[in-house]
């Protein structure tokens, strides 16, 4: 193409003239878009070229362009055109022309039958979607003159051409069907319409498959159209004939695939499951697919034994529950489950061997809920023959568990790796849920196995049975309360004999005892026995993440069985943090853990183990807080910081979190005097600014600084008040001299907890006020830039008008300044933000009554606030917000009612406005819906999800489907 020629595809392309969309236009862009190397000039070319499309242009270029002389690609733009055309711009077509349009299509059609494929493919999509817009009342029997045309001697194509040129749009009607955008009253007289249509198409196929003559490749299309249609909910006692046909296909390598994708859509049909009679004549079918079956596990085919499992799956899966209602067929149904079960426990490592055993552990959860919902008398039967079957199932879970020989899982990739350890999980959910059904003996069976396993002096055991073992136990121990079963002090005494050889197993160890921990809390004398396990693991950086997250779930449940080992816990933590052996993110998990630990201990200890654990690195922080910023000292600043934040996120000694557990659990009286936390933040206080001076201008380093507050704040809650006032000049410091959206959250924290309390309020209203003031300055400069801090400044502004709406009393506060900013923030393009300004307003409304500067701003700049919300409905803002602008609707109908019924009428009297897509009278309505709803808040979001349909010119289109 030339430049002038590209110009439509450019931002002027809502101005092209139909001129631009000529044949020879088309093909240049075409070559553009293929053959171009720019990839600039290539996505102007598309762009160009999907305006092409949708143009009045595309009904004449279209059948050009399907001229024999062209190239496919060329020929393939010129039948996605017309499909285009035909399933999206339908009422344009004269219904005049419906004939001439459908006998060109099957003339080209017939052309390209034995031509090129993907053309014929696109063409066939295009008749298709024709007969759909046609179906029933145009063209009743669509589907049976297809049948009659393509099967007519008289054309000039050989009969196999004809033949698959017919199967071929046989099979997209009904996927077209599935995607095309009809409304919903038409889907379900199309539908209706197919179904009875399928009576011309299954006989034909029928004769197709069974006819010794079709070759293989008439045989898979038959299979490919078969699957397509039963996507319908055809009634499986029809389909049976052509079930059949294809478990005989499955004998014939070429046509293997085609037929289980065929088996399995017909057999899972939501609607299969009425057709008992038809289901049970399968069961034999699928039954009779097992020594192929075996016979492609021992040959290492993995493709048909993966599509024979997929098949036994599907009728399990699907219809377990109404096979399982026919008591008198029990053995087969049984059979059927054992043959699932070969599948699940088919040999080799999954993913390396085998890919098929994931596939049926969806089966086991269903099968067992079916069981589990059946009546006493019928439960107890089914029980007495699936609980061996249950038991039978943990053992083959366990054993594909299990990780291969050191040697080959060092040949694995780390894909491969991550599929294991993803199969592992999906396994431990099986595991967890069959517990329901096994119970209590579950846990005896694990523990018996692990006992003989660890006992048994006749051979040396694999490290892979026990780790497997032990994952079961871990499976069912983090989700299962355990804390009643015999067992488990058995197995905590089992633990340290555990010959700990290999990292998979030493991690697998580690959880497990994590997984006990609620245990060890109601059996403290047993802490001794894995503590020590635990502590020697935190200094192996290769079980860095499950020593860490396990030491810190025993000091959050045993914390107050942990005082006499405090000392060690705590030195060890220290020299592995000193030492740096764990990665940032588990040092923090490390820092949470000794929080639970020390808040636990006498206030004199807590002071004690805090000095030495955190004193070298407020030396190093001191260090740091010398040095010039750069990159380096950034990020150990960062780190230190939020070591802090992390200690103070759990080390709370004024038991919040314990009061639900009853008097007789607190062990520690609630201590006098001021909270450590607070002690040493105050000692910290003048170091953390001097940090924060040189580094004021770095967004990450005031975020940890903020967030050690934050954290201490939300933990300490009124123990933190000393450090109210001492905070909040600083605050103000430092939002004075750089806006911070992380000052701003730390504002909204310390109103939230203490703007109601007196002696509190004059510090909170000053910073209050002097947030305000500095964002309202950043307002003037030029908000688009800061999103964030307009976020966080309207969240703010919400949390005073609910905490203390007293704060909008002062006469220093220009309510009048905030409100208009608000409304501005209203039309940013970030939705956080958007919405965070939606919640302020609603906040703020119904304060008009009772705070005076409130009402005043209302009443005079209330309409601009109703304006803002128009144009965002209209279609300035994202449809997912609706819901937001309705809630300051609903609250303006509420609060403000005689100046909203004066406003919307004025503000919607303008032509155009909030969309030029709206008559008078959909306004008109609207508004009158409006104010007539102030209760039902849910008919105000309709109504206005309705209203922005209308306005985007979506009402009625499959665009609204899922909103």
């Amino acid at each position: 193409m030339e430049r002038r020629e590209q110009q439509p595809g450019a931002s002027g392309a809502a101005a092209a003239s139909a001129l631009d969309f000529t044949v020879e236009n088309v093909e240049k862009a075409l070559h553009q878009l293929y053959y171009d190397p720019n990839i600039e000039n290539k996505n102007l070319a598309q762009k160009w070229l999907m305006q092409a499309q949708v143009s009045p242009q595309a009904w004449h270029f279209s059948w050009q362009l399907l001229q024999p002389d062209k190239v496919p690609e060329i020929q393939y733009f010129g039948a996605s055109a017309l499909h285009i055309k035909i399933s999206r711009y339908w009422s344009d077509i004269p219904t005049d022309q419906y004939e001439t349009l459908k006998a060109q299509l099957f003339t080209q059609i017939t052309r390209f039958a034995s031509g090129s494929k993907i053309v014929l493919t696109r063409l066939c999509v295009a008749l298709a979607s024709l007969a759909l817009s046609m179906m029933p009342d145009t063209w009743p029997c669509a589907v049976a003159d297809m049948v009659r045309l393509f099967q007519a001697e008289d054309s000039p194509v050989d009969g196999q051409g004809r033949c698959l040129a017919l199967l071929e749009l046989l099979t997209v009607l009904p996927e077209e069907f599935q995607t095309s955008r009809l409304p919903q009253y038409r889907k379900g007289l199309v539908r209706a319409s197919l179904a009875v249509e399928c009576g011309a198409v299954f006989p034909l196929l029928e004769q197709l498959l069974q006819q010794p003559s079709s070759p293989s490749c008439v045989r898979q299309k038959v299979l490919k159209c078969f699957s397509s249609w039963v996507q319908l909910e055809v009634p499986l006692q029809d389909c049976e004939a052509l079930i059949q046909a294809a478990f005989a296909a499955l004998q014939d390598s070429e046509l293997f695939d085609s037929s289980v994708e065929a088996i399995v859509n017909a057999i899972s049909q939501p609607d299969a499951q009425r057709y008992v009679n038809t289901l049970l004549k399968l069961i034999p079918l699928v039954l009779g697919l097992q020594e192929q079956l075996r016979q492609a596990v021992q040959n290492g085919d993995m493709e048909t034994s993966h599509g024979i499992c997929r098949i036994a799956v599907a009728l399990g899966e699907n219809h377990s529950r109404a096979l399982l209602d026919q008591v008198e067929h029990w053995q087969s149904f049984l059979a059927l489950v054992n043959m699932i079960m070969f599948c699940t426990g088919i040999p080799g490592h999954y993913p390396v061997n085998e890919t098929t055993s994931s596939l049926t552990l969806t089966f086991w959860y269903t099968l067992q809920d079916d069981i589990l919902s059946f009546e006493a008398e019928k439960q107890a039967v089914y029980q007495q023959v699936y609980r061996p079957v249950y038991f039978q199932l943990v053992d083959v879970l366990l054993h594909k568990a299990q990780f291969p020989s050191d040697e080959e899982y060092g040949f694995w990739s780390s894909d491969e790796k991550e599929q294991f350890r993803i199969y592992r999980v999906d396994i431990s959910d099986t595991l967890m849920y069959v517990y329901e059904m096994l119970g209590a003996e579950l846990l005896s069976n694990l523990y018996d196995k692990l006992g003989r396993l660890l006992t048994s002096s006749e051979e040396p055991y694999s490290w892979q049975h026990t780790e497997a073992l032990l994952y079961g136990f871990q499976s069912i121990a983090e989700t299962i309360d355990v804390n009643y079963s015999d067992v488990v002090p058995g197995l905590i005494g089992l633990i340290p004999r555990i010959s700990i050889s290999n990292v998979q197993l030493a991690d697998t160890v580690m959880f497990t005892i994590g997984a006990l921990s609620e245990w060890l809390a109601d059996h403290p004398v047993m802490i001794n026995s894995v503590l020590p396990l635990v502590l020697h693991a935190l200094g192996n950086p290769e079980l860095s993440v499950s020593s860490v997250s396990t030491l810190k779930k025993i000091c959050r449940e045993c914390k107050y069985d942990l005082p006499p080992y405090a000392a060690n816990i705590v030195a060890v933590s220290q020299d592995v943090l000193m030492k740096q052996i764990h990665k940032t993110s588990q040092c923090m998990w490390l820092m949470q853990a000794l929080g639970f630990l020390l808040s636990a201990l006498q206030v004199e200890e807590i002071l004690k183990n805090l000095h030495s654990l955190i004193s070298p690195y407020i030396q190093q922080l001191e260090k740091l807080a010398e040095e010039i910023p750069n990159p380096s000292n950034k990020l150990a600043i960062v780190h230190i910081l939020g070591l802090l934040s992390n200690l103070f996120t759990t080390l709370d000694v004024s038991h919040h979190e314990d009061e639900h557990e009853g008097p007789e659990l607190r062990k520690l009286p609630v201590p006098q005097g001021p909270n450590p936390v607070v002690v040493v933040l105050q000692q910290v206080f003048q170091l953390i600014q001097k940090v924060l001076s040189k580094w004021l201008n770095d967004a990450q380093v005031v975020e940890a600084v903020c967030a050690i507050f934050e954290k201490s704040v939300k933990t300490l809650l009124d123990d933190f008040a000393p450090m109210v006032p001492q905070l909040c000049e600083m605050l103000g410091r430092m939002y004075s001299t750089i806006p911070q959206a992380s000052a701003l959250d730390l504002t909204r924290q310390l109103v939230h907890i203490f703007a109601h309390e007196p002696a509190h309020f004059p510090p909170i209203e000053a910073l209050f006020l002097l947030v305000t003031s500095v964002t309202l300055t950043l307002f003037q400069q030029g908000p688009r830039d800061h999103p964030d801090i307009v976020d966080s400044f309207m969240q703010l502004l919400a949390q005073a008008l609910k905490r203390k709406p007293d704060l909008f009393l002062c006469e220093r506060l220009d309510v009048k300044a905030i409100f208009q900013c608000a409304v501005l923030a209203l039309k940013f393009p970030e939705a956080p933000t958007v919405k965070a300004s939606c919640g302020f307003f609603t906040e703020l409304l119904p304060r008009c009554g009772e705070v005076e500067p409130v009402g005043k701003v209302v009443q005079e700049d209330g309409r601009m606030l109703l304006i803002a919300v128009l144009e965002a409905i209209g279609g300035q803002a994202s449809r997912s917000l609706m819901d937001c602008f309705a809630d300051i609707l609903f609250a303006l109908n509420k609060h403000c009612f005689s100046l909203l019924s004066m406003w919307i009428k004025e503000a919607l009297q303008p032509p155009g406005f909030p969309s030029a897509r709206l008559s008078p009278e959909q306004k008109d309505s609207f508004s009158q819906q409006i104010l007539r709803e102030r209760v039902n808040k849910r008919r105000v979001k309709e109504m206005v999800k309705e209203f922005t349909l209308l306005c985007r010119g979506l009402h009625g289109t499959d665009y609204t489907a899922d909103y």
